[in-house]
């Protein structure tokens, strides 16, 4: 099983391939830079956190992990509705991200009892 940290890079390396398959239209274009953005932007964030100064520095950086990562769900729900769901990438990109955002909002929560 990999770790988070590898699991978060290798999603935004998934999205970006993902992306470059996406026909080119304004509208597609507008879903793919958002995607592109929240995608790497999970993992960026993911690593910051690991250097976080505190708990609560940590929750913070992890909040935003999360945010970024129920964005991408977003983009990617867009992607399946007006690309059609036969899209496999898609999907699973879909169900990649829906585990990321698990297991940051329980690291999360986790952190949070720790600290009190």
């Amino acid at each position: 099983m990999k770790d988070i940290k590898s699991r978060t890079k290798e999603f935004a390396v998934n999205c970006w391939k993902f992306c470059s398959k996406i026909p080119h239209s304004r509208e597609y274009n507008a879903y793919v830079n958002q995607l592109l953005r929240s995608s790497s932007s999970v993992g960026a964030n993911y690593r910051a956190a690991q250097r976080a100064k505190s708990t609560a520095d940590f929750i913070n950086k992890l909040k935003i992990v999360e945010e970024e990562a129920d964005e991408s769900l977003y983009f990617l729900e867009l992607f399946l509705e007006n690309l059609g769901n036969d899209w496999k990438e898609a999907n699973a990109l879909h169900a990649e991200a829906n585990e990321i955002l698990s297991i940051v909002v329980a690291s999360i929560n986790t952190a949070r009892r720790n600290q009190k």
